[in-house]
């Protein structure tokens, strides 16, 4: 029997988390530069670190989750068109926002080399586009469906040690040298992963999502255990970016910390205090809470900025306190964009439905 086709809550909390740990990451900016050393300081950037592929799972997991359910729930292909065209609307509205901050921070126009810089929105956006076709075709097949991400994960996982010698203007999507934050080697690889267990999902519901998150740790462990093989048989190569084993480590992590957030949701399944909809609001509209924030933190507005206000002279103390005014604005025009967003959605449903509804009408006068 198939699950229930209802929001799978636990990863809008896992990325919802990942935009209010990501703003505190980008808020560090605000901090003194002597205080960005020591114990504390390293805790602080080893959660950091796990931010960007929590993010990118996340992304991963709903796109299959959407495009097997369509195509179970359904049998028109009008229906699942539709589901398509939709996924693509958003994904090229990830790369629009992704093109605009580029031109935000750079000179794109005089420099046209900044339009390809990748950072985390680029990787997303054309993972996902790269992803979608072949998650479209085997959306029917989730078990299929599964095995091919795993598979591609691997292969992005293994190739991307490589992938740091390969030239411009290739290099520019697949490795760090031409300034690209988030190149697509290795970090495309969470995307694949995210897909694996978003397609189990839809078909196993949690049971079998947390089956498949406990084989990815499981797996994760022995990769990361065998960290010194891993390194020994690549040719010199940035570790802390491209090796597997660190992918590893940090993809059992993220695992880990999704299987805790399943049983919470399991436990409590129904609920809805005002700091789960809090997290739920940066996690149903994570690409806000992200433009929005950095927007805020380093755009210059009227002149002003957080940073230009704030920026490097703050301690600990009045760093924090700056972070929740951040994280403050961030959410009240964050929740605005999500009820426009809410509101422009609905009026567009009923043109899908009767577009659906056509289709089969359609396809029964030819027949006649």
């Amino acid at each position: 029997m198939i699950p229930t086709a209802t929001r799978v809550r636990t990863f809008d909390w896992l990325r919802g988390i990942a935009v209010l740990v990501m703003i505190q990451t980008h808020a560090l900016a605000l901090l003194k530069p002597e205080l960005r050393a020591g114990a504390f300081y390293s805790t602080v950037q080893w959660i950091d670190g796990l931010v960007a592929p929590s993010f990118i799972f996340a992304a991963g997991f709903a796109l299959a989750l959407t495009q097997v359910r369509a195509a179970l729930a359904s049998d028109s292909p009008e229906a699942r068109k539709s589901r398509f065209l939709r996924t693509l609307r958003r994904i090229f509205e990830v790369l629009f926002v992704a093109t605009f901050m580029n031109w935000m921070w750079f000179p794109i126009f005089r420099e046209p080399r900044w339009i390809l810089r990748i950072d985390i929105l680029q990787c997303i956006g054309i993972s996902l586009l790269i992803a979608l076709p072949l998650l479209f075709l085997l959306a029917p097949h989730p078990r299929a469906l599964r095995g091919s991400s795993l598979l591609l994960a691997a292969l992005v996982f293994a190739a991307a040690p490589l992938g740091e010698h390969i030239p411009l203007p290739l290099g520019h999507l697949l490795n760090t040298a031409s300034g690209s934050v988030f190149p697509l080697l290795p970090w495309s690889g969470y995307v694949y992963l995210g897909a694996a267990i978003g397609a189990t999902a839809a078909v196993e519901g949690a049971r079998g999502t947390a089956k498949w998150l406990a084989a990815l740790v499981g797996v994760g462990l022995i990769i990361w255990y065998c960290t010194p093989w891993f390194t020994s048989i690549y040719p010199a190569h940035e570790f802390w970016v491209t090796n597997p084993a660190n992918c590893a480590r940090r993809w059992t992590q993220v695992c880990l910390f999704a299987l805790l957030l399943l049983a919470l949701e399991q436990l409590w399944p129904k609920a809805n205090s005002r700091a789960i909809r809090f997290i739920e609001i940066f996690g149903t509209s994570s690409l806000a809470g992200y433009f929005l924030h950095e927007t805020l933190l380093y755009f210059h507005i009227f002149g002003y900025s957080f940073y230009v206000i704030w920026g490097e002279h703050q301690t600990w103390l009045r760093y924090s306190a700056l972070l929740v005014l951040l994280i403050a604005c961030t959410f009240m025009l964050t929740w605005v964009v999500d009820q426009i967003y809410r509101r422009v959605d609905q009026r567009l449903a009923p043109r899908r439905r009767a577009a659906q509804a056509i289709g089969p009408i359609r396809r029964a006068s030819q027949d006649r």
